[in-house]
């Protein structure tokens, strides 16, 4: 049977089997189902589908005791929201004067995602969201922070040697890291001595927007305080003054972004207790989004994604590093964080986030689909949380109780009112989480220590200097917030071995060379617990100007992806003397399993970071730089647009499909999504699985593969994988509003905030 004849077969198949769903539900269900589908698109949004429905509760609610952006003033109530636009003007002129003319007020125009951050009486939302213009509305939600050995176990000194107090190999060395957090001690010994500090910025999101004393002070409407960003001008360096924080005399009032950027890149190898972290060589950049309490609003965020993308070409930040989260109920496609972390991806950076801490419910059991915001979002290395057991042998290792699970529970509301989960794979691996050692901030003259320590002593350890010494004082910390980290400096290792790797492909060796860990399932662990060094061993083989060929239009579906000379290397790694094979699975497409060396002997479209592709959804993003007399070529985004990709082939003939080979989803018989990664890896290492013929084309929209459409209701579908009832079944695991509540925490922490002392 040809393939166009096998679609129409399949596409056959499908509507029956929609209309004998249907059927069940009732005649007038059927009709409007029925209109739905002979249209060639869905209806236009209504302006009430564009608000997210946080906010509309908030907006009809009698008070707003219990909102962060929510506030009745004289009478009238206000609302601090993000508008989403799909305006191609990147200044937002009409959409900032409408906000103006209704009453509100403009605090900050974001370039990571066509958005304002604003201010608005309640009773304007809605017609804001009538408008062509707007694409959605979202409340300016907070976001938290999710709060050697390490070396050893990650396998980090099978990529280099030391040598006295210097370090031999590969360091992250060139490569700048990114860590949007609670701030960064600079005089802390472990990101330098001198005239060598490593901390090359400190910028603080805190000072502007609504974050500001007259955004959050006065609630007032009338103010445009967003600014044209073109290079040199008088406004960017009003700017850029404003959010300066270089020197800061207690930068870290918290304690959690220093130990976060120690993890990443600190040299601890200057006192007795080694806390070196993993890139010790790498350059950090603080971007401060979170306040001395560990709580910031999403525009912060916003914004710091902003500052790093315009940045990242002048000074070489490859990698950007989120420990926090957002509860958020919306799906990844309108999240705004979600948005904007795939913008940064697109524009080159990779993304790390961490998982969030709400793997257990209140009665300690498992709680699955407990991954915040933007941990959601397919185009992140969304890194959750193993125990090492405090040694640096692998063979005893476990996920943490507390590392969030999947799958995403963020969804949209269809034409019919009915809510449908994106139900994406994650998290994408582990990496060590529980009692990590790490820098502990104090102000810069060592005379006060930050809040985490100072309220949990036991944290730090058995420090009790003040002054100078306190410099170099270290403290322990649990959650996936501290494995992220590890997860930045490896990307930084991999970017020194192979500087032209593109994020899509740093994650997918990341997953192919982590190591299974025994019996946790593809939803607590995706591909298994980090191995620094396999990921940089498949780094090294693979050719070193994909970059640069991608933006040269010279890289094309199954061109040769190995340097000159290389060869596949072996998958198995030897760390403290234990072997152990990889894992050689990788995520893509959001939902989808696969393997096969064709992965990285021959070049995947979906490795263009340009390209991003969720289930049915594939979009190809765009750039625009600022243009004009001194200012550098293609170096300082102006803008980023998306549009639907064209008809395009996505995955080469050679790569093996292994989604199909999981099974149905079951948690009591443990297969699909549910299958331990050691059992799906080991039969695909076996030869299991159905390698691609014809490749994974997108054609006309739809996304075709060897009969397989991967859409709604066939791979991760509602009614098979993880409907609202069928997982109750077997047991509460995904009830809404049992796990991951649909009203959530206004704030959610996504590391050792939960459980500061870790896990046994």
């Amino acid at each position: 049977m040809s393939t166009p004849t096998r679609f129409i077969v399949l596409i056959e198949k499908a509507a029956a089997s929609v209309r004998n769903r249907l059927a069940r539900v009732g005649p007038t269900l059927l009709a409007a189902a029925a209109l739905l589908l002979t249209t060639p698109a869905l209806r236009a949004q209504t302006a009430a589908s564009k608000i997210a429905a946080d906010l509309q509760a908030v907006i009809a609610a009698s008070s707003t005791t219990k909102s962060s952006w929510a506030k009745d003033v004289d009478g009238v109530r206000y609302v601090k929201a993000l508008v989403v636009s799909n305006s191609s003007d990147p200044d937002l002129t009409d959409l900032r004067g409408a906000v103006l003319a209704s009453g509100g007020s403009v605090y900050l125009r974001f370039v990571s995602v066509s958005a304002l951050s604003v201010l608005l009486p309640a009773n304007q939302v809605a017609g804001l969201a009538a408008r062509s213009d707007v694409q959605g509305i979202s409340p300016n939600r907070m976001t938290a922070r999710t709060a050697s050995v390490l070396e050893m176990s990650t396998g980090v000194t099978g990529v280099r040697a030391v040598k006295g107090n210097s370090i031999v190999g590969l360091d992250g060395s060139g490569i700048g890291i990114a860590v949007l957090d609670s701030g960064v001690m600079a005089s802390h010994k472990s990101f330098g001595n001198g005239s060598n500090l490593r901390l090359r910025r400190a910028v603080d999101f805190q000072k502007v927007g609504d974050a500001s004393a007259v955004g959050v002070k006065d609630w007032r409407p009338g103010i445009d305080a967003s600014a044209s960003l073109y290079p040199g001008s008088k406004s960017m360096a009003g700017f850029e003054a404003a959010i300066a924080s270089d020197g800061a005399s207690f930068a870290d009032g918290y304690g959690h972004g220093t130990h976060v950027a120690s993890v990443a890149v600190g040299n601890g190898m200057f006192q007795g207790v080694d806390a070196t972290g993993v890139a010790p060589g790498a350059s950090v950049y603080d971007v401060k989004v979170l306040d001395s309490n560990g709580y910031g609003q999403i525009s912060d965020v916003l914004a710091g994604i902003d500052w790093v993308i315009y940045h990242a070409k002048e000074y070489n930040i490859r990698v950007m590093n989120l420990s926090l989260a957002a509860d958020s109920t919306e799906s990844y496609l309108t999240d705004p964080l979600c948005r904007a972390v795939r913008s940064a991806t697109a524009a080159g950076i990779t993304v790390v986030v961490a998982a969030g801490n709400f793997g257990k419910t209140m009665a300690g059991g498992e709680a699955y689909g407990s991954v915040g915001a933007p941990g959601n979002d397919p185009s992140v290395i969304t890194v959750g949380s193993a125990n090492t057991k405090n040694s640096a042998a692998r063979s005893d290792d476990t996920v943490s109780g507390f590392s969030s699970r999947g799958p995403t529970r963020g969804g949209r509301v269809d034409a019919l009112g009915v809510r449908r989960p994106d139900n994406l794979l994650k998290p994408d691996l582990v990496a060590p989480g529980n009692k990590v050692l790490g820098a502990m901030a104090t102000n810069s003259s060592g005379s006060k220590w930050s809040w985490l320590p100072a309220n949990f002593s036991t944290l730090a350890h058995g420090l009790k200097a003040s002054g100078a010494d306190a410099k170099g004082a270290l403290m322990s910390l649990s959650g996936t917030s501290i494995a992220a980290p590890a997860v930045a400096g490896t990307v930084a290792l991999m970017l020194q071995a192979n500087p032209g790797l593109t994020p899509p492909l740093v994650k997918a060796m990341l997953q192919y060379a982590a190591q299974p860990i025994p019996g946790a399932n593809l939803l607590q662990q995706g591909a298994g617990l980090l191995n620094v060094e396999g990921a940089v061993r498949l780094a090294r083989a693979v050719r070193s100007d994909v970059t640069s060929a991608l933006q040269a239009g010279s890289l094309h579906a199954g061109d040769n992806l190995l340097a000159s000379a290389a060869a596949m290397p072996t998958p198995v790694s030897t760390i403290n003397g234990q072997s152990f094979n990889w894992s050689r699975i990788a995520y893509v497409g959001g939902n989808q399993v696969v393997s096969g060396e064709a992965l990285f002997t021959k070049f995947q479209p979906v490795w263009d970071p340009r390209l991003q592709w969720a289930r049915g959804t594939v979009q190809r993003y765009a750039l625009s730089y600022w243009s004009g007399s001194g200012v550098a070529a293609n170096t300082y985004v102006r803008g980023i647009t998306t549009a639907h990709a064209s008809n395009q082939m996505l995955v080469t003939p050679g790569v093996v499909q292994g989604t199909a080979l999981a099974g149905a989803s079951s948690l009591l018989g443990r297969t699909g999504l549910f299958m331990p990664t050691g059992t799906l890896a080991s039969w695909l290492a076996a030869g299991s699985g159905t390698p691609l013929a014809q490749g994974l084309i997108l054609s006309e929209g739809l996304i075709l593969s060897e009969g397989l459409i991967l859409s709604e209701g066939l791979i991760l579908s509602e009614g098979l994988i993880l409907s609202e009832g069928l997982i109750l079944s077997e047991g509460l695991i995904l009830s809404e509003g049992l796990i991951l509540s649909e009203a959530g925490q206004i704030g959610v922490s996504t590391s050792g905030d939960t459980s500061p002392l870790g896990e046994p």
